[in-house]
């Protein structure tokens, strides 16, 4: 006998695409207009222009929402494709690092975020769970690449080496606030394979 399709049961939520970019929209911009302390899922409705019970559908709090908005984001932002060689895989990672960080709402949500999770235990151990460890997970694939084809030592520390790619631009664009001028990805690019011991 063969078994009909169930169907949802009546009254289920069906989470709707359209709404849930539009939400994933009126987030970004709450977060880089009024910062995670001051973001409300009341705000986010309204300017998302659904009810609440359409978030809650979604998401269980806040924090849920946020770090799901931001993560899909981030890390889609991260994955770039294998260009064949360690230099150009670079250049490569650097320009989504650029992009990500120069981002006209990242730009003011990432130091935002960053400040808040260093009071905020919780909400520091979700942005490196859902943001930071798949990233470090692209760029360790990346580095493991140029391993296997000879262009990095066998015993590349891994961890360090993630934490030189995106450390010296972060530094510069949120620390500093002094521009990326032309040239200045291919000058840290060649820079890290320096440090990199890249052959």
């Amino acid at each position: 006998m063969v078994e009909k399709p169930r169907r949802a049961p009546t009254g289920a939520a069906v989470l709707q695409p359209r709404i849930t970019a539009a939400v994933a929209e009126a987030v970004m911009d709450e977060l880089a207009e009024h910062g995670y302390v001051r973001l409300s899922m009341e705000a986010i409705a309204k300017r998302a222009g659904v009810g609440k019970s359409a978030l809650y559908r979604r998401w269980p709090s806040k924090q849920d929402m946020v770090i799901a908005v931001l993560s899909e984001f981030s890390v889609e932002l991260a994955d770039v494709e294998d260009t064949g060689t360690l230099r150009t895989d670079l250049m490569a990672t650097l320009q989504a690092t650029h992009a990500w960080f120069t981002h006209p709402r990242m730009s003011t949500i990432l130091p935002d975020l960053t400040a808040e999770a260093g009071r905020n235990p919780v909400l520091a151990e979700a942005v490196r769970a859902t943001i930071g460890a798949p990233r470090r997970a692209l760029g360790t694939r990346m580095l493991h690449r140029a391993i296997e084809r000879g262009e990095l030592p066998g015993d590349t520390d891994i961890e360090l080496a993630l934490d030189l790619l995106a450390a010296p631009m972060f530094w510069r664009l949120n620390v500093r606030h002094a521009a990326a001028e032309p040239g200045y990805l291919d000058r840290l690019a060649d820079h890290l394979l320096r440090a990199l011991a890249a052959r």
